[in-house]
């Protein structure tokens, strides 16, 4: 489980491709052991499972479910991805309860700078656009945001300079992929009621 309150990026050094799916090897600063191997690392908001680690460099295997559920079909090397280590016990909830389990792959529209903001317009899929409200929380690449306006393409984003800065979203521009993952909390009260009908 994680709160999508990133502090750790890390960039994809090698994609090595497998016939039923990919390992990624990502270096980053994050303070990580060859103790920790097994432990679940959020990377761009997908929950994976940490198999080596050698000088700074994690390796991560994907498998062809979650490259097509995921922005990781598009993946090059030198990719900026955010990373977020699992939460412990008794430490602050800042964002939202994050699964790790992306719905799906958005696409961003537009990126306007408005002050020293910058307002995200991102297409997404009418599937999963029925299960987005205004106000609610969406995790985009591993990072807990807040959904400002429902379009009728998708949804837009203020995203703060402190937040622009720590994550990848500098990165970004028109045209680029994004994990998404709806709140878990707003899926399951839809489920509940269409159950009830």
């Amino acid at each position: 489980m994680f709160n999508g309150i990133i502090f750790n990026k890390g960039v994809v050094k090698k994609i090595l491709k497998r016939p039923k799916g990919i390992n990624i090897f990502i270096r980053s600063e994050i303070k990580l052991t060859k103790r920790d191997i097994g432990i679940s690392v959020a990377c761009d908001g997908v929950c994976l499972t940490l198999i080596s680690i050698k000088s700074k460099v994690m390796e991560f295997y994907l498998s062809n479910e979650t490259i097509e559920r995921s922005k990781f079909k598009y993946l090059e090397r030198n990719d900026q991805i955010n990373l977020e280590l699992p939460l412990k016990y008794g430490h602050k909830i800042s964002g939202h309860i994050c699964q790790g389990h992306v719905d799906t792959v958005g696409k961003i529209i537009n990126i306007k700078k408005i002050d020293k903001s910058y307002l995200f317009d991102f297409y997404l899929n009418s599937k999963e656009k029925k299960n987005i409200i205004e106000k609610a929380s969406i995790c985009i690449n591993g990072i807990s945001l807040t959904i400002s306006k429902v379009t009728k393409k998708g949804f837009q984003i203020w995203i703060i300079p402190h937040t622009f800065k720590l994550t990848n979203l500098s990165k970004l521009k028109s045209g680029s992929y994004v994990n998404i993952e709806i709140d878990i909390l707003s899926k399951y009260v839809k489920r509940y009621i269409n159950d009830k009908k």
